[in-house]
């Protein structure tokens, strides 16, 4: 099958290994996109040329085929295929990709130089021209000297792309863009390189581990590896693909593009970038050596993110017509590249309430979905100790310089109200300054990434109205004609769940409790009579808290404790069913090609499983064997029982019949003749007499 010459009919491209990041993003962004309109322009929605629309049909390889929805995008998908048959699918292609821009593994570079080779070898054949574009990587540029080392505003660029040199571990990729362009004078097969930039957008690749370890928030600082001041060439994965796009549109007369933004971060900027807007925004240094022995980086990537290279796109600024999404690069764009990172990686906070009467036990079934969700549990008296220990932690460290004068002189003040306001209240602190503590609690950087269960909070509808109620017209729902009232949506909880039991069931559980721990939940009889009797009273105003939340359409699910769950197990389950599986961090696709761990172990459970029920199943048989065996045994015993009692009996038997059994036998047929009155004396007179004869 040869490659259509009908330009009305869709254009079929070729991508290699679209199980690796680069491929996989750019073929879907080539999937999305109609021949002659940018990828942008499909997701702005704009109306349709009269012309009748033609598409890009992408088919691709993969290393694996568990793959799945990953590659839905895809009009064909080949598993590993042999060279013959990967030879004939190039050839039914228009247009053939092979990028070798991420890993540079000797495997692939032999591959798309043997592609490239055999495509020319048989062009003459081709009934339409191919293309055919080698995405590259701008590591075959590492070690090119600027033009002017006084000037550094002259770069090098893309128009004297024969002056590159390469870093000394990806030299491959120099010869190999050279067999690509020393071959594209071919008529019928247009060749063409793209050196590309360290690729960033998405789910991240390179980067991954610097938003990971952001999001996280496990450690206060973010590691920058090495100096942090190289200027490191990047790109967004869907830039990448419109340069693509363009290529394969325009048929430039240039054979060779450098696609890197306009961007001069260095590693520091960017790193500092991310943790700024995702994590603590802090940052720490160790070496290279550092990151691959904590398995944070690999060798190759070590190399990629040492790189310290200007360079000017000069082709793609000058030949091509790119709809940038991220041109001024990842620094600059930070915003929008978070908010691609959590929904590519589905990273939602889970935010949940937790409401119900004293003593129903909401702080164990709080700790208990915190544990599952991995999120964190707020509860008054915790954050008001969390709140004073960060403001004297903020004092102490501010003395070495880790924070500013400023933020030293306002957590001294802030410090001091506190403490001035818990003198005079008898240790409590006003409601004004809880829910301010409160409000910077949920717009802390772990609450609003991994998400929070308040514990008992709010319990007024007052009380949720100051927490949670603003005029912020853009935290208000879209639709203008909502009566829904505003609320911040950043910190309300999107799932609310009351925790419902009588008095009488409250009490007895009270009482089952030891005494000291009854004192310390301050769960005395009378302390817990007066809460209850307060609570039920709050539950008959005329505004409950359950009603903020009904008024904004956030309906509240009612549990009804049982006497039967003391572990409150299915309580727990109640809450997972409704709130749905973990929407926190998942991994990497590196780590996703190595497996899932949960269905890694529910598969070494059911070998486990399978191998038990194998012995069971040979223990069995083996057991109905024995018992087969051992009833043979006894048949074979009685046999010979019954032949050796046979044998026994042989001799009375010959005596009975040569001296008793006559006589008898003629006593009973004269006693059946005669039919005497009394039989059994006929016999005895009988044998009396024959015995006297």
């Amino acid at each position: 099958m040869e490659s259509n010459t009908d330009p009305n009919k869709p254009k079929r491209v070729f991508i290699n290994d679209v199980d690796e990041f680069s491929s996989r993003n750019i073929a879907k962004f080539l999937s999305r996109c109609e021949a002659g309109k940018t990828f942008e322009e499909e997701e702005e929605g704009e109306e349709a040329s009269e012309e009748p629309s033609v598409r890009f049909q992408v088919v691709g390889t993969v290393s694996s085929s568990a793959c799945g929805e990953e590659t839905a995008f895809l009009r064909e998908l080949y598993v590993s295929p042999t060279r013959d048959d990967l030879f004939q699918l190039l050839l039914e292609c228009d247009v053939v990709v092979y990028n070798v821009s991420e890993s540079s593994s000797p495997q692939q570079v032999d591959e798309a130089s043997w592609a490239v080779t055999a495509l020319h070898e048989a062009a003459e054949s081709f009934k339409a021209q191919k293309m055919f574009i080698l995405v590259s990587s701008v590591m075959g540029w590492a070690s090119t000297a600027p033009k002017d080392p006084s000037n550094k505003d002259e770069l090098p660029s893309d128009v004297e792309f024969w002056k590159r040199r390469p870093h000394p571990r990806f030299k491959s990729l120099n010869t190999l863009e050279k067999v690509v362009i020393r071959l594209s004078k071919m008529s019928k097969l247009k060749c063409y390189v793209v050196a590309a930039g360290l690729q960033y957008g998405l789910e991240e690749n390179i980067f991954h581990y610097f938003f990971k370890v952001s999001w996280m928030l496990e450690t206060p600082e973010v590691p920058v590896f090495g100096q942090g001041t190289n200027h490191i060439p990047t790109i967004h994965v869907f830039d990448l693909g419109g340069v693509i796009q363009n290529i394969i549109q325009l048929k430039p007369k240039s054979k060779y593009f450098l696609a890197v933004d306009k961007s001069k971060d260095t590693l520091e900027s960017i790193v500092e970038s991310i943790s700024d807007v995702l994590g603590f925004g802090r940052v720490c240094r160790l070496s290279m050596e550092e990151a691959v022995a904590m398995k944070a980086l690999k060798p190759q990537e070590t190399d990629r993110l040492s790189i310290d290279l200007h360079l000017d796109a000069a082709n793609v600024n000058r030949l091509l017509s790119l709809n940038w999404r991220c041109q001024s690069g990842l620094v600059q764009n930070m915003e929008s590249m978070v908010q691609e990172f959590k929904d590519s990686r589905q990273l939602q906070p889970i935010r949940i309430c937790l409401l119900g009467p004293p003593a129903v036990g909401k702080s164990t079934v709080a700790e208990m979905i915190c544990k599952h969700y991995k999120i964190h549990r707020i509860s008054t008296g915790k954050i008001i100790k969390e709140k004073i220990s960060q403001l004297k932690e903020t004092l102490f460290r501010s003395q070495t310089g880790y924070f500013s004068a400023e933020a030293a002189a306002a957590a001294q003040e802030e410090l001091e109200k506190i403490n001035q306001s818990m003198e005079s209240s008898q240790g409590h602190l006003t409601e004004g300054q809880v829910f301010k503590i409160l409000q910077d609690k949920l717009n802390s950087k772990p609450c609003r990434n991994q998400g929070f269960v308040l514990d008992g909070l709010p319990e007024t509808f007052s009380q949720a109205s100051m927490l949670f109620s603003t005029e912020d017209t853009e935290s208000r729902d879209s639709d203008v004609e909502s009566r829904a009232p505003g609320y911040n949506k950043i910190i309300t909880p999107d799932y609310v769940f009351s925790l419902e039991a009588s008095d009488d069931f409250l009490t007895e559980r009270v009482r089952d409790l030891p005494q000291g721990g009854a004192e310390e939940a301050q769960l005395e009889q009378d302390e817990l009579l007066s809460r209850l009797s307060r609570y039920r009273r709050l539950q008959e105003a005329e505004e409950t808290v359950l009603d903020f939340f009904d008024f904004r359409e956030i309906h509240s699910e009612h549990i009804e404790l049982s006497a039967d769950d003391p572990e409150y197990v299915g309580v727990v389950k109640r809450i997972t069913e409704v709130v749905g599986l973990p929407k926190n961090y998942s991994r990497s696709f590196e780590e996703h090609k190595e497996g899932d761990p949960l269905k890694k172990e529910a598969e070494r459970r059911q070998v486990l499983a399978a191998e038990r029920r194998r012995r069971k199943e040979a223990a069995l048989a083996e057991m109905a064997a024995q018992h087969e065996a051992w009833h043979r045994g006894m048949q074979e015993v009685q046999r010979q029982e019954k032949e050796r009692l046979e044998a026994a009996a042989l001799p009375l038997r010959i005596y009975l019949m040569e001296f008793v059994v006559p006589t008898i036998t003629e006593a009973m047929t004269q006693c059946c003749a005669l039919k005497p009155d009394d039989p059994v004396d006929f016999l005895a007179e009988f044998l009396l007499k024959n015995e006297e004869e």
